[in-house]
């Protein structure tokens, strides 16, 4: 488990098929939305797939087109292109609950070693990958452009299961937006858990068993609860607004328990990060986006307030 652990957390391989999946056999599924396969470098010269869609939403107004980015962190198995099916309606629920005229963009971040992405997966690499597609996103608008937006260019992180750890990690690097014109509106975290520490006392609760004390040696944290606060420190120290924060547990998970939910939530109002949380209810692990109530959920993540209500009904025996 320590020498494979790379292996045992990073499945690109599953189904058999996975790394052979192409856009074009789930097009009919995903509901007119069009999607394309762009192409990016990280930092170590790894070469990254990435799946781009774009939806307009043009009101009879004179108001100027306002420009929003998502960027989309996957689990740790199968591919980006069987996931589009369940982004899709995402988007067109983007599109027709807005209020002014917007151009929506969602980036799908295929990982190193997974689809058609080169490499091997690991926390590290993963990492730079996602620094890669932020990379991508903001060349159009980076500081050499000869005209950049006068208004901030709203962005959000979206991060499922081990996506979670990897968003909460590239939002802690907040001097990424302490020179753009780039925003961090929202960090949407999707069926979370609090760490890969926390996920093997989950999975090997027996304390006869080994595997549990086996964390010294861990290469992979994937650590929210501990992104989370560096997030808050890194925005305070640069002088801009946090992200807000939005949960989203699956009510019949599978594999992780509620508990890691709550105590994500209740480190959010620790630190004082503005949160909510929502259960999907019957929802599996992997369920969220296939139930109308997970979609629409993400789609009103903006809405989410700064505020400390919630904590009275967080038991304080959650760690």
């Amino acid at each position: 488990m320590v020498v494979f652990q790379n292996k045992i957390i990073y499945m690109p391989g599953l189904p058999p098929n996975a790394r052979r999946e192409k856009i074009e056999d789930y097009k009919n599924q995903c509901g007119g939305i069009q999607w394309r396969e762009e192409r990016t470098v990280a930092a170590d010269g790894t070469r990254i797939s990435l799946c781009v869609a774009n939806v307009n939403c043009e009101l009879d107004t004179d108001l100027p087109v306002k420009t929003v980015y998502v960027l989309y962190f996957q689990g740790n198995a199968s591919s980006i292109p069987p996931r589009l099916p369940f982004l899709s309606p995402v988007l067109r629920l983007l599109s027709d609950r807005a209020t002014f005229p917007a151009r929506y963009t969602m980036v799908c971040c295929s990982y190193r070693g997974y689809w058609t992405s080169k490499g091997r997966p690991s926390e590290n690499g993963i990492a730079m990958d996602a620094v890669a597609a932020l990379k991508w996103i903001r060349e159009p608008h980076g500081e050499e452009a000869p005209k950049p937006p006068a208004e901030s260019i709203p962005i959000v992180f979206w991060g499922q299961s081990i996506g979670a750890g990897v968003a909460t990690g590239l939002a802690a690097q907040a001097h990424i937006f302490s020179r753009s014109n780039f925003l961090l509106k929202a960090v949407i975290l999707e069926t979370p858990f609090l760490s890969i520490r926390a996920m093997l006392e989950t999975l090997y609760p027996q304390k006869w068993l080994p595997y549990r004390y086996l964390w010294p040696f861990l290469r992979n944290h994937l650590d929210s609860w501990a992104g989370l606060g560096l997030m808050r420190r890194s925005f305070r120290e640069i002088g801009l607004d946090p992200p807000s924060i939005l949960i989203l547990e699956a009510g019949r998970d599978e594999l992780v328990p509620k508990e890691h939910a709550t105590a994500l939530e209740r480190r959010c109002l620790e630190v004082g990060l503005g949160v909510k949380r929502r259960v999907i209810s019957n929802a599996l692990h992997t369920e969220v986006m296939a139930r109308s109530e997970g979609r629409l959920a993400v789609c009103l993540s903006k809405r989410t307030r700064r505020t400390r209500t919630y904590i009275r009904r967080i038991p304080k025996s959650v760690p």
